[in-house]
């Protein structure tokens, strides 16, 4: 069986393979130029040589494991990609996934970014629109639930005091309750979009509702079943903030890790402005984060930057390498894997066999 099924009723992305290996391309330079901006800047900006001090003492093993760690994350994704599509080839999946991180990492939110261009890729193999923009929903929904527990969890056992660190409900209770309202909002929405859609009649309205409160539904299975795969959505997340903390320890002590925790989550917000990279705004985010949870302002920032560095190049080089790779194969059939199902029932067949 190869990926392609019967149904089309849904749009395909209008996305080619010249454009988008031009926009990546483009991104990939627009970024290096803005990495040599804030180089620039950080040595010729006298207020900012402490940055720059700070940068060039960094621990070269600290870095090392840096970079390994960001390098577990964007595999921690592609864990978390094949658990959502299960039933692609995993070779196949792993490619798609790392190219969605290098266009996240390189292509701004007003291009073709990392979501749209694994759904291209996906319905160019043959998979139809609906199901791809339906699966891609529940992994954008499994990565945000893992962070909305997170900073729950997080800001609240600093606020009772169960992780060192300051207990300023402000800076604790505040983002544990961002926290929780997004739970609160990811468990009513599909039982409010259920209703609604019943009173609704047939359109596009309708259809929205009622994909919308799937999705979620599918989002807490995945959450909830016994799967070993989980584990890749949370190390996407927790990979990424060792990175940051590697960062912190190559230049000293490591704040503590709700501190860490909340600034990087806080100041992932972000993300929402569509520049390449997030470079500037990001970096800003976060650093007044931290200086709001008492780090000081020049280590924060050295770290940050050095941070962001890593965690846009690791995941846009292998993810570009991975996007070349699909672009050479293209055409090429994919065989799909069995269903959850059909796999436990082989598995259960080669038990038996083995044991007999």
């Amino acid at each position: 069986m190869t990926l392609r099924e019967p149904e089309t009723s849904a749009q395909e992305p209008q996305i080619d393979s010249a454009t988008a290996s031009r926009k990546l391309r483009n991104g990939l330079i627009t970024l290096a130029l803005l990495v040599i901006l804030v180089v620039a800047l950080l040595l010729a900006v006298p207020g900012l040589h402490g940055v720059a001090h700070d940068v060039t003492h960094m621990g070269a093993l600290w870095l090392g494991l840096a970079v390994l760690l960001e390098i577990l994350s964007c595999g921690s994704y592609v864990l978390a990609f094949l658990q959502v599509f299960d039933r692609a080839p995993i070779r196949f999946g792993a490619r798609v996934a790392l190219s969605e991180l290098a266009f996240g990492s390189a292509v701004s939110l007003g291009g073709a970014g990392g979501a749209a261009v694994g759904a291209w890729l996906l319905v160019d193999r043959g998979a139809t629109p609906k199901r791809v923009a339906e699966r891609s929903v529940v992994l954008f929904l499994l990565t945000s639930a893992i962070n909305a527990i997170t900073l729950a969890e997080t800001g609240l056992a600093l606020f009772v005091g169960l992780l060192p660190g300051p207990s300023d409900p402000l800076l604790s209770l505040l983002p544990a309750a961002a926290g929780i309202a997004a739970i609160a909002f990811f468990l009513v929405l599909p039982r409010w979009a259920e209703r609604l859609a019943k009173v609704r009649s047939e359109g596009r309205l309708r259809t929205v509702l009622i994909e919308t409160a799937v999705s979620i539904r599918m989002t807490e299975q995945l959450l909830v079943a016994p799967d070993w795969r989980i584990l890749g959505a949370v190390g996407f997340l927790w990979f990424d903030i060792g990175v940051l903390m590697a960062c912190f320890a190559a230049t000293g002590p490591v704040p503590p890790l709700s501190v860490v925790v909340l600034a990087y989550q806080v100041g992932y917000l972000a993300n929402v402005v569509p520049i390449p990279g997030n470079i500037g705004v990001l970096d800003g985010s976060v650093v007044g984060m931290f200086v709001l949870y008492g780090v000081s302002a020049t280590t924060a920032t050295a770290v940050t930057v050095v941070y962001h560095a890593i965690a846009l190049w690791i995941p846009a080089m292998w993810g570009t390498l991975a996007f070349v790779l699909l672009q050479r194969s293209r055409g090429k059939p994919i065989e799909l894997r069995p269903d959850r199902e059909e796999r436990r029932r082989l598995r259960e067949e080669r038990r038996q066999r083995a044991a007999s």
